[in-house]
């Protein structure tokens, strides 16, 4: 259902049959994992403006690994990492 590089490609899928008797499928909730679990690979200066998906192209070779910089700084939200300057924390990626 999703590509191995996706955040939610390890969630277990689950159904729901409803009362016409079709089943449903679908991916449970994915929560985010405890930043402090996972292995630090860098941290990155971050300024109001810049992309996570450069940085995650920069630090971890695909842009589309930006969840990943989202997980390791706890943010739901990912423009909430970019709105001023900081450091972020960017994971080692872990096996899909």
């Amino acid at each position: 259902m999703f590509e191995h590089t996706s955040r939610y490609y390890n969630i277990e899928t689950a159904t729901l049959t409803l009362p016409d008797g079709r089943v449903v499928a679908y991916k449970r909730r994915r929560f985010l994992p405890q930043a402090d679990s996972l292995q630090v690979l860098a941290e990155v200066p971050v300024d109001q403006g810049d992309r996570l998906d450069l940085i995650a192209a920069r630090t971890l070779g695909d842009p589309e690994q930006y969840w990943r910089i989202c997980d390791a700084n706890e943010a739901m939200n990912p423009p909430d990492l970019t709105d001023g300057p900081g450091i972020l924390r960017v994971p080692v990626p872990q096996a899909g």
